[in-house]
Order: C-alpha cells, then structure tokens, then sequence
C-alpha cells in the first residue's frame, strides 16, 4: 500500500452548504428508498424521488393493544401529514367482517406481499403513509423489515386492561364518515355527528380478552423489533393530550449531519460538564476555548508565543488570534468527521459575527439558562485539588476527607467579586447573541446535571 496517499479532507465548508440545503438528508432518503424498494429501474427512481414536493415523506406505524384508540390516532395524524391511512380493512376488502373482527392473524407472506403492492402505488409513494395496527407479530415485523418496508416512527399506544374493556365496551361510530367515537374518552364538538352516531360492532367479551393476551405476547418482541425508532405513549390520558405527545415524536427527524453544537451560558451554568457528557456520549470533540488558548501558549509555537503574555497577566486574547487558534483547532480531522462542541466563544456579538462568517458555523446552538444568585454560589464555592486536579463543591460535591479539604485551592477567577462581573459582562452580551442565534435552543440549568443532559440530548434530533 503506498503510504504517501493521504485521505480526502473534506472542507468544512461542505458540510455547512449540506445542512442550509439538506444534502446530507437527501441522499440518506434516496439511498435508503434504493436499497428498500429495490427498483427495476434505478434512475428513474430516484429522478421520481428528486420530483416529489418534499423529501420528509412520513413512514408511521400506530401499533397497541385492541381498543387503545390506534385508529382515531392513525387516522387524524394521517391527515395532519397529508398521509396515506392504511390498516387491515383497507388492505383487506375482499376479507370477511369476520375474520377482521376477531383479528385473525394473517400469514406473513400474505401481509407483506399487501402491504407491498399497498405502499409502491403512487399515492403513498408521493405523499407517505400511517399504517394502523400492523404489523401484528414479531415475525411479521421482521417480514416486513427483510422486504424493505420500514418506518421511520412507531408508536405504541399503551393503556390498562380495565380501561381497554371499557373503551371497547363505549364505541359509537359515524356511518358517515366512519370515525370512531367514544361515549367517555372521545366524543365529537359537532352536535350534529354526535346526533348521528351509531353503537359500533364490537367482539364480544371472550374475543376481546383472546386479542389482548395475543397482543401481550407479542408486546416485547414488536417493541424489540423497533426498540431504536419506538416512542411508547400512554392511552389512559385525554385524547388531545395524547395526540400532542405522538405528534411531537413524529415531528423529530433524524438527520445525518455532523454535529457542530454550541454551548452559552453564564459561569456555573454547567457548559464544560455538559460538553463532557455530550462528548463521552457521542463521541464529538469536546472544545473548551479556555483550555485551548492555555494548551497553545504550552505548545512553544509562534502562535503560542503571543498568546502566553496576555494569559499571565489576566488580559483577554485578542479575538483575531483566538480565531486562528479555532480555526486550526476545528479544521483537525477528528472535529471534521466526528464534530464538536465549542463553549467559552463566542461571549460577545463582534465574536459571535466572527464565527458566523467562519467555515466553522454550529448547527445546533443552547443557552444554558441561570439565576446570578445560582451562578455565584456553584462557582464561589468549588475548589480544585492541587495533587489530583479534580474539582471539589462544598455543597453539591464536598471533598472525600478532611485531608483532601484541608489542601483545596481556590482560584483567583472563582472569587465572589470575579464572578459577579463575569456575569454582569455575560448578561450585558445576552441579548446580542441571542440576536444572532435567534434559534438557539434555551435549557434550564437549575436542575440537576442528568436532567440538563436529557434536555439537550432531545432536541439534537429535532428539526
């Protein structure tokens, strides 16, 4: 192998270009309709592909137990998408009422070739689909997944037994329009439906007991089958209430773009232990701007040589050599194809404007929200350990021993008078840099650590 061949670098700018214009999502949906549908004629596939109005074509499956409410789910969220709504009495016409009232199993083979022929036809293959109650087995998920039909969101829709009987027991139906109503949990806002309504057919008790313990059975393996794109709602709630929480989920795309995210926020307000978390979890380069000017001036480069008398004399690095030290920082490899995590710059709008005509821009940018009372007391109270370096809280994380307390260090930045006006300098730049991120992200940091985490993690799917 010749060693001289260096890998191709993609420049950063690319993947900015790719994110305004949604490239990177593009090709993941065409490459991914290819391998699924698997068409005879490639090119002209994906020339169709390139030619619908929207490349957020929705894939949903509404899955859950005989009387959770997953056809008034299905068949609202099907119209909220400008969906197709698919389920077993659409697919299955030439059926008997029988056999879909006792929700007989169908084989495997049977289902998909439906489904299949179902889903290539033009209206679902242009506008997507909802797909209600299927499939109904472990196997058939998995038929289903080898003949390339896969989702993008399934929600499971999950309620108590009682509350099913009872559900099942109240159904009233629109010989209209076919929606299904409920005397207790739904019921229509125009009197002139409700007027209409008629008692549904329903099985009788023994059947409705015989689909919920075949539903039970094969609860774990339909969840398994789906366990990365599965959101589980409860049913035993206000429809609306309901209906909100599974819309939110499918709202949620997963986008393939590198990650470049952007942490502000005032001192204390757990930028550096955030991006921690971030990085162990995802494997992104975690970027501290302090730690890096710090790491630059040690290096003994000319760059260095600049910077280091500004750090020993406690002045701000002229934001023109901060910019080059980013700039090299994230133009490395490991930032390019893993992404990363900047906090500690931009602190005001000339920077902020610096960075945003840079080839380095975030795609996903959090204000981390505090109180200056909160800011002052977790960082005038943490000291650091000289021999082992960890930093130690006298409130929320006090030293092991009185050993290792009796040899804490404060540092000069962590005093009560620094951090007031650090914060003051932070509140005075607020509202400038929220003009230049106007779709930033605002996390509430008074609360515990994991549950800050939880907070950033679930808007990094979003769109």
């Amino acid at each position: 192998m010749d060693e001289t061949v260096r890998p191709l670098r993609i420049p950063p700018e690319i993947s900015v270009y790719a994110d305004k214009h949604d490239v990177f999502h593009l090709l993941q949906s065409m490459l991914c309709s290819l391998v699924m549908d698997q068409p005879e004629d490639p090119i002209s596939h994906m020339i169709n592909l390139l030619q619908r109005s929207s490349t957020d074509i929705p894939r949903v499956l509404v899955l859950g137990p005989p009387a959770v409410g997953k056809h008034t789910v299905a068949k609202r969220l099907s119209a909220e998408l400008r969906a197709v709504h698919v389920n077993t009495e659409s697919l299955l016409l030439h059926q008997s009422e029988s056999s879909i009232h006792t929700q007989q199993e169908l084989p495997a083979e049977l289902l998909v070739s439906v489904i299949q022929q179902r889903l290539k036809e033009v209206d679902c293959f242009n506008k997507g689909w909802v797909l209600e109650g299927i499939p109904q087995t472990r196997l058939q998920a998995l038929s289903l997944q080898q003949a390339g039909i896969v989702p993008e969101h399934v929600v499971m829709l999950q309620a108590p037994d009682a509350v099913l009987s009872q559900r099942s027991e109240g159904k009233q139906v629109d010989p209209l329009t076919g929606d299904v109503y409920h005397q207790t949990f739904v019921w229509p806002e125009d009197v002139a439906v409700a007027r209409r309504l008629q008692p549904a057919s329903r099985p009788s008790e023994q059947q409705h007991l015989a689909a919920l313990q075949r539903y039970r059975r094969e609860v774990t393996g339909l969840s398994s089958a789906y366990q990365h794109i599965l959101k589980v709602v409860s049913a035993d709630q206000p429809h609306a209430d309901v209906y909100q929480q599974v819309l939110a989920f499918i709202k949620t795309r997963c986008r393939s773009r590198t990650p470049r995210i952007l942490l502000l926020g005032p001192p204390g307000s757990g930028k550096s232990h955030q991006a921690r978390l971030l990085s162990e979890r995802y494997k992104m380069v975690d970027v501290c701007c302090a730690r890096l000017l710090r790491s630059a001036a040690a290096d003994g480069s000319a760059l260095g040589e600049q910077i280091q008398p500004y750090l020993e004399g406690g002045r701000p690095v002229p934001d023109s050599v901060v910019l080059q030290v980013l700039e090299e920082r994230l133009s490395r490899a490991d930032c390019s194809c893993r992404g990363w995590i900047l906090h500690g710059f931009p602190r005001d709008l000339q920077q902020a404007r610096s960075l945003a005509q840079s080839k380095h821009q975030p795609n996903r940018v959090f204000f981390l929200e505090l109180t200056d009372e909160v800011c002052v007391e977790r960082v005038s109270l943490r000291a650091t350990d000289p021999v082992s370096g960890q930093r130690f809280h006298a409130v929320s994380r006090p030293a092991p021993s009185s050993e290792v307390q009796n040899r804490l260090k404060t540092r000069p930045e962590d005093s009560t008078h620094t951090v007031t006006h650090t914060i003051t300098q932070y509140r005075t730049h607020t509202a400038a840099l929220q003009s230049v991120y106007p779709d930033a992200a605002h996390i509430d940091a008074d609360q515990d650590p994991h549950s800050v985490f939880e907070a950033l993690e679930s808007r990094l799917t979003a769109d």
